[in-house]
């Protein structure tokens, strides 16, 4: 399994900052460059423990669909998501908010393996893994700027 951290600190207090990562659409905005757009949507418009969601996204010209379960949801501290089905042979992300004397320390822990075996494993350890690195420090540049940008907090 290929496995990656991303840490990253937001002016904000952790429930603010959990609570943006739990709403599709700062989800939505933060992908848009993907084109990732929500199929199935969450009952009631915000995750919430075992809801389900089925995304559609291009990545290297290809339209994917990605069907995902948030659990382990445990306000404002962390929650994780894993797919249903889907590309991946497995994908997880765990999602921790820590705080931080600058606000809150988020960590995107993801562990993820490509279908095909050893085909898979040398896609993932050659290039899928930066590739998805790159994909949530995205996520999060823009979570980042949805609470910080504009002088506002979300609230939770």
């Amino acid at each position: 399994m290929a496995r990656f951290v991303l840490e990253t600190v937001v002016a904000a207090p952790p429930d603010a900052v959990f609570a943006a990562s739990l709403d599709p659409a700062v989800h939505v905005r933060s992908m848009a460059r993907y084109r990732e757009t929500m199929i199935e949507a969450p009952m009631g418009g915000r995750f919430t423990e075992g809801s389900t969601v089925t995304w559609q996204a291009r990545h290297f010209g290809i339209r994917f669909r990605l069907r995902t379960i948030v659990f382990d949801i445990d306000p404002p501290r962390a929650f994780r998501d894993r797919q249903l089905a889907g590309p991946f042979g497995a994908f997880l992300h765990e999602h921790v908010f820590d705080e931080h004397p600058r606000g809150t320390l988020m960590r995107d822990t993801v562990t993820f393996h490509s279908p095909l075996g050893p085909l898979g494993r040398a896609v993932d350890a050659l290039f899928l893994r930066a590739y998805l690195r790159r994909l949530i420090a995205e996520r999060n540049t823009a979570i980042v700027s949805e609470i910080e940008g504009d002088g506002r907090t979300l609230s939770p």
